[in-house]
């Protein structure tokens, strides 16, 4: 790892090599199907207005320490903020911390902190604060342990210096403080109780461009402006209105009447994009999804008696086409992607990794040989397909699963929830058998990858965790030592057999790495500034 001495604020080079597979997350592949539009703006920023910002599903809470729920991340930073944002190409810049160094051993992180910032409630902002957030996140951000599962100490010799000791190097920490990813939380709040009960994760405190004011369940939250923060004379906007609207056809409504005004993540269905972009007061950014990868799969319970079984595994996997997938599905906004670290990490990405070809034939020798021929009426045994309710796609990735599974002799059955239910089906109770969900594999599998595969990241409650419960101990060893390991060309090495041997075992079929957009009315500017887009703190956004 290329270590730096000393601080450094605002740009910094390169830590792992990983700005240059990062940089191709934006567009890369998808460039013949890219109309980014250009946020530099020649209007000069002024104050006032509202801005209508979607977000979805409805939160269950507004703070994202204990979370990786994509409306809670999107939420909470506009409150909260990080030690560090990214540029697109995921580079650090400042935050609340002004300038940062590495120890050349990786076991030492230095943060010098931003001065006379408060917390919405008057209180100064700390080392102790950081201290306290990163001991939180530790424990109940299911890609927070391992991010920090090394960190074994953090020191606050003053009240503007944080020191993160480590016993082991993790290279990829330093990308990993964002405020959608890490939030800060104040320490006076949260030093004390049960975190998870604590009432202001829904009535959250932070030291972000915006304050909390009310939260209308099932419609809107509305945050108002911090006439104290730090960044002055930002942020420009009198008030942010967070809307939840569910239906994707309601949402295109919204955006077309001016009813919203900012929707990111493919807001509306597919092929509204086209029609909505045509529109003269909407355009559309390719932009702000630089520090994710959202990667499609299919999890199996591997506690189900039949999908236990690697034969079972393999015929489903025969039976998937993913380039018809990527067409049907996803009308070509995406790229297929065979193995659980996506191809926009190009880095990592393994080519050669193991992947069984769409074999109908093959699928229904596959099931025979595991002992389950076909009965009468032709179906062999029942599953059941629960889909991610986010992204209303996913409903007809669901029924094209049902279909193809059909085919060879699988008698499925779709189930539709909202997101909570869900959630709490698949992450609590484990009342799944085949799961179609989507993951980030954010800027390094050790954080974005790992939590799916790691036996030790199996943990009933938490979201977006080892929902298969796979267990290879292999796996661990390589997950393992990838994420402390400095050498980069060791580090890679170890995550390409990582993806061989997952391929081989079949815990999860991943599918399509998706391609999204944001749709915006063009009054609006400077939406889009850092690498997660809309999940930024909007501070620089401003209403022509």
């Amino acid at each position: 790892m290329n270590h730096r001495r000393g601080f450094h604020s605002g740009r910094r080079h390169a830590l792992l090599g990983l700005a240059g597979s990062a940089a191709g997350i934006a567009l890369g592949p998808f460039a013949p199907l890219a109309h980014a539009a250009s946020q530099g703006s020649s209007v000069s920023p002024r104050h006032g207005g509202r801005l209508t910002l979607l977000v979805n599903p409805e939160p269950n809470v507004l703070i994202n320490f204990a979370t990786t729920a994509g409306a809670e991340q999107k939420i909470s930073s506009k409150v909260t903020e990080g030690l560090l944002a990214y540029d697109f190409n995921v580079q650090p810049r400042a935050q609340l911390a002004t300038a940062w160094s590495i120890s050349p051993d990786g076991l030492q992180y230095t943060f010098r902190l931003r001065e006379g910032v408060h917390w919405h409630d008057g209180q100064l902002f700390t080392s102790k604060d950081v201290a306290v957030s990163i001991g939180l996140l530790k424990q109940y951000h299911s890609r927070g342990r391992s991010t920090f599962a090394n960190v074994v100490e953090v020191l606050t010799p003053d009240p503007h210096t944080a020191l993160l000791k480590l016993s082991k190097p993790a290279p990829y920490l330093i990308y990993a403080l964002a405020a959608s990813e890490s939030p800060i939380v104040p320490a006076h709040l949260y030093d004390s109780g049960n975190p998870l009960d604590n009432p202001h994760n829904i009535d959250p405190v932070g030291t972000g461009p915006y304050r909390f004011k009310h939260w209308e369940r099932g419609s809107h939250a509305v945050f108002v402006r911090n006439p104290d923060y730090w960044d002055a004379p930002k942020p420009y906007i009198d008030e942010l209105v967070v809307r939840f609207i569910g239906d994707p056809a309601a949402r295109a409504v919204a955006l077309e009447t001016g009813e919203l005004d900012l929707a990111g993540e493919n807001p509306v269905p597919l092929l509204d994009i086209q029609r909505l972009q045509a529109l003269p007061h909407l355009a559309l950014e390719t932009r702000g999804y630089s520090y994710d990868a959202a990667q499609t799969q299919l999890q199996f319970n591997l506690d189900n008696r039949y999908l236990s079984k690697q034969k079972v595994r393999e015929a489903i996997a025969h039976s998937i086409d993913r380039q018809a997938i990527l067409k049907s599905v996803w009308y070509g906004y995406g790229i297929v992607a065979p193995s659980p670290i996506s191809p926009l990490l190009t880095q990592f990405y393994d080519p050669s990794v193991p992947t069984l070809p769409y074999d109908l034939a093959k699928a229904g020798q596959l099931l025979d040989e595991a002992g389950l021929p076909r009965q009468s009426g032709g179906f062999r045994f029942p599953l059941t397909i629960d889909y991610n309710p986010y992204d209303p796609t996913f409903a007809r990735l669901a029924e094209y699963l049902r279909q193809t599974l059909r085919r060879v002799g699988i008698e499925s059955t779709v189930r539709s929830q909202d997101f909570g239910t869900y959630v709490k089906r698949i992450y609590t109770d484990r009342d799944f058998d085949l799961d179609a969900n989507f993951l980030g594999n954010t800027f390094d599998p050790t954080v974005g990858v790992q939590r799916l595969y790691w036996s030790r990241n199996f943990r009933k409650g938490v979201p977006f965790s080892n929902a298969s419960h796979y267990d290879n101990p292999e796996v661990d060893r390589l997950l393992e030592a990838a994420a402390v390991e400095n050498d980069p060309r060791a580090r890679v090495d170890y995550f390409r057999k990582f993806q061989q041997v997952v391929g081989r075992d079949l815990p999860i079929i991943d599918l399509v790495t998706l391609r999204q957009v944001t749709l915006y009315n063009r009054r609006v500017h400077n939406h889009t500034v850092t690498a997660d887009g809309l999940d930024g703190n909007l501070a620089d956004v401003f209403l022509a």
